[in-house]
């Protein structure tokens, strides 16, 4: 090969060096370290190889040229996905169902930094991955343009059917397809991670069929007898954001919360109520609660975007319309939607309350639009004070969602008026941006909103303790890993009422009072509906 051959030397340099960073690149935090640039891509030697020995000028180049770009950008766009999805909600990326998230990032982002900023960092990121796709695609001309010798090319030749069977090697002992003795000097990270996203997208696809096919299937009725155990009374199911099994085994949180339990616990059973507890298994963590919200409305484990989609289109019913045959008034309570809620319609409530619904004339607090206790008020001034049937109610709280700033103080209930008294803690304390600058503070802004939104909520049970009321107080999902500190997906569910109701579930087996028991085995989700409307159904002849 002469030296007239090359075309640009730093241009082949860094053509390479692209390659390289792009098949190294993590798509986990655990891998962003930097043992990551250790790794001997195999994928590498192949591809430049290939480009060396396909003709320039040949339309089969140029389409392999094309398709090299395009694949390598994507499967590294994948992989930031990933390493998001991973740092936020401990899922890896599917990209059949969770293009959705796209637009929630962006409103969590634009709420924790600011929309200015957050607008900023999105432009700065499509230009890099425009300008990084237009180096991908000029550099790897470079190398197109070389042209070998016969002598070159067929060690050239030689070279890629060497690395190529280092590379198979590899892929089968690393997918388990078989095992070597010891792991090869070289690794086909990206080619596995890759074939996972093409094969994740196939069997998801393929399992939202068979999903469809379940939703179709329709829990058994009751008859007459359905939820017959709860006539005169009201059914409470209050969603507290992000409260999983971390308050009671993570040490920064465990005194706070478990303490404000036991408190709790004490006022009620002085009142005359009974409590039990347990764990439920969440279908996921960091967010997305609403597929936490429907697997205990539907009956159905909603674990992804794609199965809630296929869930609404199912025509299955949920728990609300299990009331509504009982002669209930289904209600949902949903203080963070600001926004027409379609999806609500299917889950068969007679009345959806969303923040601009409550009389909240307050400052927001940041991505809260209004206060648990505000939105539990404004429950009692315009549904309980004045039905005529029994209430069957789903309450999403918001206040311990992030940023987890500023939190409020829990106020006279008699003193809330508009709101408006709420907004000397809406405007005190540093901004988002300020404290998720630094872990050590999130967490303790965590702790401190999960603990707002525990006092609020069993001061509200005790507040209503005289009426007739069944209350189930369930966390939605934990917060992102960073933050909990746990592994797992289990989060607490508390069950208070009178004690003749309470005797109903005790062949559930939870635990007495607040605190369940941290060797109880949990339910998933799903399973709720049924053991709910078991327990408090009369059985059918």
């Amino acid at each position: 090969m002469s030296a007239s051959a090359i075309p640009n030397r730093w241009g082949l340099l860094l053509g390479a060096v692209l390659l390289y960073l792009l098949l190294i690149s993590p798509n986990h935090p655990h891998a962003v370290n930097w043992a990551a640039l250790t790794m001997v891509p195999l994928e590498l030697p192949l591809i430049l190889l290939i480009l060396v020995l396909l003709p320039a000028r040949a339309f089969i180049s140029q389409v392999f040229r094309a398709a090299l770009v395009v694949v390598l950008i994507t499967v590294a766009s994948l992989k930031t996905a990933d390493l998001l999805m991973r740092l936020a909600l401990d899922l890896n990326f599917n990209p059949v169902t969770d293009w959705n998230l796209v637009w929630a990032g962006w409103l969590t982002l634009a709420a924790t930094i600011g929309k200015p900023l957050a607008l900023a960092g999105v432009a700065a990121a499509l230009l890099g991955l425009g300008m990084l796709a237009w180096l991908l695609w000029h550099t790897t001309g470079l190398w197109l343009a070389l042209e070998p010798g016969r002598g070159i090319s067929r060690l050239a030749w030689v070279a890629v059917f060497g690395v190529g069977l280092l590379a198979t090697a590899d892929y089968g002992h690393m997918t388990g397809r078989w095992q070597l003795a010891s792991k090869l000097p070289g690794d086909t990270f990206t080619a596995r991670t890759a074939v996972r996203y093409v094969t994740d997208s196939v069997n998801t696809m393929q399992g939202l069929r068979e999903f469809r096919q379940i939703a179709a299937q329709d829990v058994t009725d009751q008859g007459p007898g359905l939820l017959a155990r709860l006539k005169g009374h009201d059914v409470l199911i209050l969603f507290i954001e992000s409260y999983g099994r971390s308050s009671f085994e993570n040490p920064l949180y465990i005194d706070t919360h478990v303490q404000t339990l036991k408190t709790a616990q004490s006022r009620l059973e002085q009142k005359g109520l009974a409590m039990r507890s347990g764990w439920l298994t969440a279908p996921t963590v960091g967010g997305q609660s609403w597929l936490a919200h429907s697997s205990v409305a539907s009956g159905l484990w909603v674990s992804d975007q794609g199965r809630y989609r296929a869930m609404l289109r199912s025509g299955r019913s949920t728990l609300f319309h299990d009331a509504r045959a009982a002669g209930f008034r289904a209600v949902a309570l949903m203080p963070a939607l600001r926004m027409v809620w379609p999806d609500g319609e299917y889950f068969g409530f007679d009345v959806i309350y969303q923040s601009g619904d409550l009389g909240y004339k307050g400052d927001a607090f940041n991505w809260i639009l209004v206060p648990d206790q505000f939105a539990l008020a404004a429950l009692d001034r315009l549904e309980r004070d004045q039905a005529s049937t029994d209430l069957f109610v789903q309450a999403a709280l918001s206040s311990s969602h992030a940023p987890f700033v500023p939190v409020p103080d829990l106020l006279d209930w008699d003193a809330l008026g508009d709101g408006t008294v709420f907004n000397e803690f809406a405007q005190s304390g540093d901004s988002p941006q300020v404290v998720w600058a630094d872990a050590n503070r999130v967490r303790e802004q965590f702790r401190l909103a999960v603990d707002y939104s525990l006092e609020t909520v069993f001061d509200y049970i005790a507040r209503h303790a005289d009426r007739n009321q069944l209350v189930i107080v369930l966390g939605d999902h934990e917060p992102a890993r960073f933050i909990s500190g746990v592994d797992g997906f289990d989060v607490a569910i508390h069950v208070v009422g009178p004690p003749e109701l309470i005797a109903e579930i005790n062949t559930w087996q939870f635990t007495p009072g607040l605190v369940p028991s941290p060797t109880l085995a949990p339910w998933r989700m799903n399973e709720f509906r049924q053991r709910f409307v078991d327990a408090f159904s009369d059985p059918l002849p």
